[in-house]
């Protein structure tokens, strides 16, 4: 009889767990670059954010529950779908994921320069510094620990919370020219992976107690707790006066802060959410390219694993030079909107793969996981048009590929 993990898990630890996943960027940027797309209604776009967000959770709990293997949607493709739907669910994961970890890497970049004399063409050189250091720690053997993700949630919320009482002491709320039905629906889009992250709560099958009722009330609260965060952030956003002159290629709530005590916590709460998300990011893409690399998805080599066998070098270095490619392009925007499209559709392949999962293993409702799939879809679309073709082209290149390896 194979070991299993001790279900040590309550739902409170759940909950923190999913918090040190999805706060980070999301919170610090791209909440940021939502208003600067859809303006006075970024609060809008956050709550549409939000519902697809909850449905792809619980789609993501009930595939765990009823098949609970590491690998996320690229094994739960193989599985309900076929093999063409889990390569490219495998593939967009690993693009998906390595854009936003290039995107917490650079905003760490752009944070460090804001309030320091490093001059600004430095961010980039950060950024992959950073990605590189992270890269070595994982290797390393390093891991976020329960209390090490207790440290960040709490440094993080209490930055974040730093940030909404200083935008709602200002004056009065600036005014934003209207904005059409569209831009909201784009900054959904963008929004949406400011919230991904609850896959970490809906793997958790074998270690959290009670698993079919603790999981979906920890991913429901987790998100309306990020929710109610973001609304804040949001709110607060659009009472600084500079936010309409800010750059959201390389945005930062601290930039909008007079020099200080306040605009250095919300530095070192960014770059403590987002150095907890890099790391994170680094060990969940590299896994998946292991698992790649074990179907022979990826050459096999990618499957080698170190004398110890306790991390897959190979893995995890073509992970750090995804993510430095990335890096290179040097624009938060333009990374960020390229993972809003990849796990878009990745995500909706996870609620395809959920409506296959038989009667007796379903405890969650199939419209929702039909409206988590119609949600993705339809917000994949409104990204930048630039992102969205070349993303299309990226998803036929790898059904390509799969066809002439098979």
């Amino acid at each position: 009889m194979s070991q299993q993990l001790v279900r040590s898990t309550s739902l409170a630890g759940a909950i923190v767990l999913g918090l040190g996943s999805i706060l980070g960027t999301g919170a610090f940027v791209s909440v940021g670059i939502g208003a600067d797309i859809a303006g006075g209604a970024v609060l809008w776009a956050i709550l549409i954010a939000a519902v697809t967000a909850l449905c792809n959770g619980l789609s993501s709990a009930q595939l765990a529950s009823a098949h609970s293997v590491s690998g996320g949607t690229y094994e739960y493709g193989y599985r309900f779908l076929t093999p063409a739907y889990g390569v490219t669910a495998g593939s967009l994961f690993v693009v998906a994921k390595s854009a936003s970890a290039a995107t917490a890497a650079l905003a760490v970049g752009w944070y460090v320069t804001n309030v320091t004399a490093i001059p600004e063409y430095l961010a980039q050189w950060i950024a992959a510094a950073v990605l590189v250091l992270f890269t070595l720690l994982v290797l390393g053997g390093v891991k976020r620990t329960n209390w090490v993700n207790a440290a960040i949630v709490t440094v993080s919320i209490v930055a974040l919370l730093a940030f909404i009482i200083t935008g709602h002491q200002q004056t009065a709320v600036v005014e934003r020219a209207s904005v059409e039905w569209w831009h909201v629906l784009q900054a959904a889009a963008l929004l949406f992976v400011a919230y991904t992250g609850y896959g970490r709560i809906a793997t958790m099958g074998e270690e959290v107690q009670n698993p079919r009722q603790v999981i979906p009330l920890a991913v429901i609260l987790t998100l309306a707790v990020v929710t109610l965060l973001y609304l804040g952030v949001g709110s607060a956003l659009l009472h600084f006066p500079s936010i309409a002159d800010f750059q959201a290629e390389h945005f930062s709530l601290a930039s909008l802060l007079p020099t200080g005590p306040i605009q250095w916590l919300v530095t070192a709460g960014a770059v403590v959410a987002m150095g907890g998300v890099i790391l994170n990011l680094i060990l969940g893409v590299s896994r998946v390219v292991l698992a790649m690399g074990r179907r022979a998805d990826l050459p096999m080599r990618f499957a080698n694993l170190n004398d110890q066998q306790t991390s897959a070098p190979p893995a995890t270095w073509l992970t750090c030079f995804v993510m430095l490619v990335l890096v290179a392009i040097g624009d938060i925007k333009t990374a960020w909107s390229f993972s809003a499209f990849t796990v878009l559709v990745y995500y909706g392949i996870t609620n395809l793969a959920a409506l296959k999962v038989t009667k007796s293993d379903r405890f969650v409702p199939k419209w929702v996981s039909i409206l988590g799939l119609v949600s993705c879809l339809g917000l994949a679309v409104f990204v930048p048009w630039q992102v969205l073709l070349s993303g299309l082209i990226f998803i036929v290149v790898v059904l390509l590929i799969h066809q002439l390896r098979r």
